[in-house]
């Protein structure tokens, strides 16, 4: 009664240990999956395919907790896909970092006094390469041990062969089609790592900074500009002015002294200065600024570079040789010697832009670049959203996308690093420039030499979805797997990788989008939702928690957080939880196995089922609808809620429990009742092991016989649904839960034994006493039953005679001060909630809190006083 084809199982063991110890078999299982080639995927093949390429983590990385999250998800996906009968291929690799990975090595350079200068360019590029070899891809081995279900025999990297020849092809089509250019603009500097950064790799925070206002020029030539970076004022080659504004134009076109140097500069009038924004007078640093370096387009005035590469000083002078925040100290100490300042804010609170990597304050610089023209690019990318060839999911995160690409800045993709792709330009002796392609001699000859400059890492990583399977070659993979079915990655690199794969993958590939379906997680956090981070000391290392829980523990919580686009709240406790749902799991398949549950043979007819049975099923089908539909949706969270309360409490804490008394009784009922319990707990392994892949193997596989759940077939709605026999069943659910309810009030203990006389006649719970009796502790009544408390319950009656099971006098002593205390409660919330001035002015929080105690404490009073109305009259 379910869809539910497996492989053919050999004799299934029902011996299991008699605990889960994770560790004991996690490891042994990855080696057998991979080893007996479960995860290959074949491009030959006629099934359909399924792909998804892994966002490449950094060689230099480990596994953090984000990484965990999207890979749990990631191997769900593909293994669904593949036990549906997919050919799935989920692509790993890993990325070459270039900026994180040169810091690596130089930092090893510097232990040995050295530098990466001392060995040359070749040589450090070598030495990279052994780093890489002995140090790099920790996080490949942390994949393994978390369970993900890659294709090994696939891995690539983006600077191997293949990879780096799809960047010399894209590179050569881009430049040939006027895409690629190199042009003198304002870029990112960053002084620690001495490269150009994109501005997506640029983090803006709060610094507590100064405000200095300086007069400029002298008397009716004087005006007064405002800077928090008073030692670019050294370059400054104008100061702009709105041309209507009145107050300054008496000074347009004429030449003002600036300060500290020998310099005059001219006022310009230009339509984007506000007038309203400090004093309507700004400095014009076109060489240090981007907005002054548009200005100084617009009207060709001079940049003059007053900062080296390391933002050292270099303008003649006095401030000559100081960084640049011992010279602005230096500066405004001067100019205040002068009588030039007018105004000092400090602190100044604004924001500053810091490297992404290092967090060093970023120094904007006018540098000779290469850049990507994105125009076209990136309207291709938007199209292919807007007109619905592309999915994003969650669908509100389509509007960041949008404001993203459609306003996207020409992209600078040179770095000034050494490990890297070298940037395929040849200069000659006569200003040649020559772009060689992957096939191609560079030109010879005495003159020519190559670009200093290698690739942003983020080029070579916007390829991966096509390189990583061939391109620039028609390959078998290529065709087989491409376009893939799902990129699924954190909300937060939506603009770093997402939008430059799309404009690359329908650059590249004639249109055919990257992937069909974008989702979006959002970010793992602590568990009151904050940021983690070194510094809050919150940060987790998952493989601590794997090594305590297990791998299937870990990776179960953060399936359990994973709504669509929403950050994921994590804690320890959580983690402890899911290892007590793998404990549950074991325990109740081996009560099942000792108890002769089986998959052997087909299921017996509906006919010949009891209610218990066609309810399990029933609830069973609905299940697997359930979770089909949320697989669809991305809604790991939901599916994995809805799979935990099934597995817990309709099979293990109902089903098994109704079925006791069924096998302690035998014949043909056990048998049937053994048949259907192992084709739900054959079913539920099934549908919970792409989410939890070790104890589900084991398990499934000690039930069944069979090859590998890995392989296994998924399960499918059969349809079949008993709606009459989910009534019954859920009334003698309300019946049980009543009772056990009462018990719980008049204080019996769970396992304590009570007389009873249950009075089922004329309803569909007659077929269900033994169940009562044995889940309720009732012993049938004896002589001497007197029922003191009776209990009707969904047209049933329990009697009960709880003579000498309770001190009656105690317990309504007990109730009776419970009582007092809720009538207190609601005594104290009425008059609050009756008092006008309080309500006047308590805030709407408070308020609603009190009303919240007010509702309480009538429940409590009513539960209360039923509970003294049914204790027996001493």
């Amino acid at each position: 009664m379910t869809e539910n084809a497996h492989q053919q199982p050999t004799a299934p063991d029902t011996e299991l240990p008699t605990q889960y110890a994770p560790a004991d078999v996690e490891g042994a299982l990855y080696e057998r999956w991979v080893e007996r080639g479960y995860f290959e995927a074949d491009a030959k093949s006629e099934k359909p395919p399924y792909t998804i390429v892994i966002p490449p983590p950094n060689v230099t990385g480990s596994l953090h907790l984000g990484h965990a999250f999207q890979h749990t998800l990631m191997d769900a996906l593909t293994r669904r896909k593949r036990m549906q009968g997919f050919e799935a291929l989920w692509l790993p690799g890993m990325d070459h970092a270039g900026i994180a990975t040169q810091n690596k090595v130089e930092q090893q350079l510097a232990e040995e006094g050295k530098s990466r200068h001392d060995l040359g360019r070749e040589e450090f590029v070598e030495r990279v390469w052994q780093w890489k070899e002995e140090y790099g891809g920790r996080i490949l081995g942390q994949m393994r041990r978390l369970g993900d279900g890659v294709d090994w025999s696939r891995e690539r990297f983006t600077m191997d062969e293949g990879l780096s020849k799809a960047v010399l092809t894209i590179f050569k089509k881009l430049y040939e089609d006027e895409l690629i250019y190199r042009a003198e603009r304002i870029i990112n500097w960053c002084p620690r790592c001495l490269t150009a950064i994109s501005d997506i790799e640029v983090e803006y925070q709060e610094d507590d900074g100064e405000l200095v206002s300086i007069r400029y020029g002298e008397g009716d030539d004087s005006v007064v500009v405002a800077t928090t970076r008073a030692e670019t004022m050294l370059g400054d080659t104008a100061v702009a002015v709105h041309p209507d504004d009145e107050r300054y134009k008496h000074l347009i076109g004429r030449r003002i002294k600036l300060p500290l140097t020998d310099r005059s500069i001219p006022v310009v009038a230009d339509p984007h200065v506000d007038p309203e924004f400090g004093t309507g007078a700004v400095k014009v640093t076109p060489a240090h600024d981007p907005n002054d370096f548009a200005i100084g387009q617009r009207h060709g005035l001079e940049s003059i570079t007053v900062m080296d590469e390391r933002a050292i000083i270099t303008a003649h002078g006095p401030f000559q040789g100081l960084d640049r925040f011992e010279a602005r100290s230096a500066i405004v100490a001067a100019l205040r010697s002068q009588g030039r300042i007018v105004a000092e804010k400090r602190p100044y609170v604004h924001s500053v832009g810091h490297c992404s990597r290092c967090k060093t304050t970023i120094e904007p610089r006018l540098s000779m670049q290469w850049w990507v023209k994105v125009g076209p690019l990136a309207k291709a990318a938007g199209d292919a959203v807007r007109d619905g060839r592309v999915k994003i999911h969650p669908e509100d995160m389509s509007k960041r996308y949008f404001d993203w690409v459609d306003n996207m800045n020409d992209w600078c993709i040179s770095r000034q690093l050494w490990w890297g792709h070298r940037i395929p330009i040849w200069y000659g002796p006569d200003g040649e420039v020559v772009c060689v392609g992957p096939d191609e001699e560079p030109p010879t000859g005495e003159g020519w030499h190559q670009d200093t400059d290698v690739l942003d890492t983020w080029f070579s990583s916007g390829l991966w979805p096509f390189s990583t399977l061939g391109w620039p070659e028609r390959t078998k993979d290529l065709r087989k797997f491409y376009p893939t079915d799902v990129l699924l990655t954190g909300h937060d690199i939506i603009f770093f990788w997402v939008a430059r794969m799309m404009m690359f993958g329908l650059y590249a590939m004639d249109g055919e989008v990257p992937f069909k379906t974008i989702a979006l997680t959002g970010l793992v956090r602590d568990e009151r939702g904050k940021k983690m981070s070194k510094s809050f000391g919150n940060v987790v290392d998952p493989l601590d928690w794997m090594d305590k829980y297990g791998s299937d523990a870990l990776r179960f919580t953060l399936a359990r957080g994973a709504n669509p686009g929403t950050d994921v709240p994590i804690g320890e406790d959580w983690v402890q939880a899911s290892r007590n749902f793998a404990n549950k799991i074991w325990n109740a398949t081996r009560f099942a196995l000792m108890n002769g549950a089986t998959v052997e043979g087909p299921l017996p007819e509906a006919s010949k089922l009891s209610a218990t049975d066609r309810w399990i099923l029933s609830r069973l089908n609905e299940t697997v609808a359930q979770v089909d539909a949320l697989y669809e949706d991305f809604q790991f969270a939901k599916l994995s809620e809805a799979l935990y309360h099934f597995a817990w409490d309709e099979v293990f804490d109902w089903y098994v429990e109704l079925s006791k008394t069924t096998f302690q009784a035998g014949g043909e009922a056990a048998e049937a009742s053994q048949r259907v319990l192992g084709e739900v707990l054959d079913v539920t392994l099934r549908l919970l092991h792409p989410i939890v892949p070790f104890v589900t193997e084991t398990l499934w596989t000690t039930l069944t016989g069979g090859e590998s759940v890995v392989v296994a077939d998924w399960p499918g709605d059969s349809g079949f649904r008993d709606a009459a026999a989910e009534r019954e069943i859920a009334t003698l659910q309300s019946v049980i839960t009543e009772v056990r309810r009462f018990r719980a009030d008049q204080g019996l203990q769970p396992g304590q034994r009570v007389p009873a006389r249950l009075t089922l006649d004329g309803t569909a719970l007659a077929a269900h006493e033994a169940a009562i009796r044995q889940l309720l502790r009732l012993q049938p009544e004896g002589e001497g039953f007197t029922a003191t408390a009776t209990l009707p319950v969904a047209g049933a009656t329990v009697a009960l005679d709880l003579s000498g099971t309770i001190d009656v006098a105690a317990e309504r002593k007990r109730l009776a001060k419970d009582l007092a205390a809720a009538e207190k409660e609601k005594a104290q919330a009425t008059a609050k909630l009756g008092n006008e001035a309080f309500l006047a002015k308590a805030p709407d929080n408070v308020v609603e809190k009190i009303r919240t105690r007010l509702a309480k404490a009538d429940e409590d009073i009513a539960r209360i006083q039923a509970q003294l109305e049914r204790l027996p009259q001493a």
